[in-house]
């Protein structure tokens, strides 16, 4: 495993870091044996920073990796991570109160690294109205977080001034190489490293985009470099070649991922991708960016839908549909989303247009705009008989 140093503290953190976003599941919620096998594993090879937040798993993600970490006392192995969900609280003594729900959950006595979570310009604001600079600070002198910093999903231009407004210790943003421009982007993230500001890197992959076998255009592509490469290993590699980056966050949840995960962070160092694997990388982002429909990184802040909608699998079989040119995208999409294979219908021609989703996307997609895209190519006629079979068989 390769270390990477936190510029203010010092603070040696792997470059591969476990999100507990998207746990192993089963049946009924996480399964929770697997989650403890597979974290302990990453940790046992050399994985010891372990990120977390409040509204992960419907409000569990944090009990579980509390009863995760507590055991064996692998929490002292680790530098923990949480997140404030500050659109909870008008006041400080509120955020404090969360906080130390969240210690509760983890079954520990302080946060390594402290996030306000999920930030853009309006929202900031709205955090600093209410006193979260004055609940940082108050929470770094109590001892109950270590190091303050914030994950951001908002516009480039407000970057600069969330990063300008307090002493954060780090950042996280979204970063691979179809984001170089959206959201913090690049500038973004060499801005932030040059305030001597950690950055961790969340949705790598893209939620799941860039790991899934690539259309023939991109399987093309990657076949002219002389070092053969899957399209994770890429993807990693191209962001751990910067070395403004401290780490990349990855949901992991099936032990082949880990464990190919964990072998390219033994490998990526900085700077170690040729001019020409990085102009190869570049094509490859331009082929994509012409194929895929929607940028959504499955990340559920548009969920729960009002109507029922279940947005992000509409958009992860759209895309495939086009991406991928996989005509099961489409066989799946009505039998799942449909109602007729799973407990519910959650098709996208069951939006009403009401906006909600907007308001929340990290990505600034035009969602009721683009479920008309979706109704269009996946449901077509058959969406409407699909809906009334299903009824009926529920």
């Amino acid at each position: 495993m390769l270390y990477r140093e936190v510029p203010k503290t010092g603070d040696k953190l792997s470059v591969l870091g476990y999100g507990a976003m998207r746990l192993p599941t089963k049946m009924v919620g996480v399964d929770e044996d697997k989650a403890k096998q597979q974290m302990h594993s990453a940790i046992d090879r050399g994985v010891n920073y372990i990120d977390t937040a409040y509204p992960y798993h419907n409000g569990k993600s944090e009990e579980i990796v509390g009863r995760i970490l507590a055991e064996d006392n692998y929490r002292q192995k680790v530098k923990l991570a949480t997140k404030l969900p500050h659109w909870k609280t008008e006041s400080k003594e509120e955020m404090h109160k969360i906080l130390d729900e969240q210690l509760e959950k983890l079954q520990t006595d302080y946060i390594d690294y402290y996030l306000v979570h999920n930030l853009n310009g309006n929202s900031w604001d709205r955090a600093k109205k209410n006193g979260v600079i004055e609940f940082l600070d108050e929470a770094l002198a109590s001892g109950k977080i270590i190091n303050a910093g914030f994950s951001y999903h908002g516009a480039a231009e407000d970057f600069k001034q969330v990063i300008d407004d307090y002493d954060w210790i780090f950042c996280q943003i979204q970063y691979n190489f179809l984001d170089t421009d959206n959201q913090a982007g690049t500038a973004g993230m060499k801005y932030a490293a040059s305030k001597g500001i950690a950055v961790m890197v969340m949705e790598p992959l893209r939620g799941g985009n860039l790991a899934v076998e690539p259309p023939k255009e991109i399987k093309n592509l990657w076949k002219q470099s002389k070092v053969e490469r899957t399209p994770v290993e890429w993807s990693l590699r191209w962001i751990l070649n910067n070395p403004e980056i401290t780490l990349v966050l990855s949901g992991m949840n099936v032990d082949a991922h880990i464990d190919e995960n964990i072998r390219i962070a033994s490998a990526a160092e900085p700077n170690s991708l040729t001019n020409k694997e990085l102009a190869l990388v570049d094509q490859v982002a331009d082929t994509y960016r012409e194929i895929m429909k929607v940028g959504c990184t499955s990340c559920q802040y548009c969920m729960p839908c009002p109507a029922g909608v279940d947005i992000p699998s509409c958009f992860e079989k759209y895309n495939s549909y086009h991406m991928f040119n996989d005509r099961r995208a489409r066989l799946q999409y009505l039998g799942f989303n449909g109602g007729l294979f799973s407990s519910k219908i959650s098709l996208a021609s069951q939006c009403v247009d009401c906006g909600q989703c907007v308001t929340k996307c990290p990505q600034n997609i035009n969602i009721p705009e683009e479920l008309k895209g979706v109704e269009k190519d996946l449901e077509g006629i058959l969406g409407k008989p699909i809906i009334w079979i299903a009824k009926k068989i529920m």
